[in-house]
């Protein structure tokens, strides 16, 4: 009942979904498995950078020029928790309250809730929630922590990474990490001193990477989001990757590895669920002791705590 409301619209029936999905409920595989029939069709776009890029402004942005194609958006804004108190802001939504009365566009705060990577654990099936209800495009946009915030680029078609002027010099520029997962990258804040520098800085980037005939070589889009300027270009450069990423056949081989991704995670989740059972009770503290006294080494323990849990499931 939940899905079908949200395929007509009601933005109540979406967040409940999505609610279902970050507490982890019972009723989660038969939300799935109602969901599965309407899901793969919509265009995942990630969004990180540092914090202070403009990550919140150029996702207003970017969700005005999508409507204004009549595309209908979802919008995901992950936030970063409270290692104390596990409490989130989740303030990023106050700065697209611009679309918070259009039944076109439906915006998501989520805690990080600890998880690393820029993302929330439950964000790849929060994803599947908004294609579920029939969004055409789900915009992602990470915490905002940094150099190895690159778990986005698994979870999304095209990644983009914005920069700005003054935040660091050309030795940042070639640093491994976030630079290497961008299809498109966004300079943004284009109008301060500096931005010409950060454009030739990346252009540089680019151009000592090695790429095999007709392989995507990423753009680099100048931007001042605060005034809406350049975001017309950097939905180009979108629809542009988009378009390759379909001739090359990359973006099935994107999605296939996305759902390995989430498979992988879902029984990852399930065999922690078991270890915490073992936990509860004897076996994984008599091992534990074996170790600790030398008696046993732990990679040995490690596979009679399989063994055990292998016939539990057994």
């Amino acid at each position: 009942m939940l899905v079908e409301l949200a395929r007509n619209g009601d933005p109540r029936a979406v967040a409940r979904l999505i609610t279902l999905v970050e507490s982890g409920d019972e009723l989660l595989p038969q939300v799935a498995a109602a969901l599965a029939p309407h899901t793969g069709q919509a265009q995942v776009i990630g969004l990180t950078g540092s914090p202070g890029v403009g990550k919140s402004t150029t996702t207003n942005e970017l969700v005005r020029a999508l409507r204004a194609r009549d595309h209908r958006v979802g919008v995901l804004a992950v936030d970063p928790s409270s290692p104390f108190t596990g409490g989130a802001i989740l303030g990023d939504r106050v700065r697209m309250q611009d679309h918070a009365t259009d039944p076109g566009v439906y915006i998501r705060s989520m805690s990080s809730r600890g998880h690393l990577g820029g993302l929330a654990a439950a964000t790849p099936q929060a994803v599947r929630v908004l294609e579920g209800a029939g969004c055409d495009v789900v915009l992602v946009e990470t915490v905002g922590v940094g150099q190895a915030e690159v778990e986005v680029a698994s979870l999304a078609d095209t990644t983009l990474v914005l920069l700005a002027p003054g935040m660091g010099d050309a030795i940042q520029a070639v640093k491994a990490g976030i630079l290497e997962i961008a299809d498109v990258f966004v300079v943004n804040k284009a109008d301060r001193d500096g931005a010409d520098s950060t454009v030739r800085d990346i252009n540089g980037m680019i151009a000592l990477g090695e790429r095999g005939p007709g392989e995507w070589r990423p753009r680099v889009v100048r931007a001042v989001a605060a005034r809406g300027e350049g975001i017309d270009d950097l939905v180009t450069a979108v629809e542009k990757h988009r378009g390759w990423l379909v001739e090359h056949g990359e973006l099935r081989r994107r999605r296939e590895a996305r759902a390995a991704a989430e498979v992988e995670a879902i029984a990852l989740g399930t065999l922690r669920n078991r270890i915490g059972s073992l936990r509860a009770g004897t076996s994984l503290a008599a091992l534990a002791a074996r170790v600790a006294d030398g008696g046993l080494d732990p990679y040995a323990a490690a596979d009679e705590l399989l063994d055990q849990l292998g016939r539990s499931a057994g």
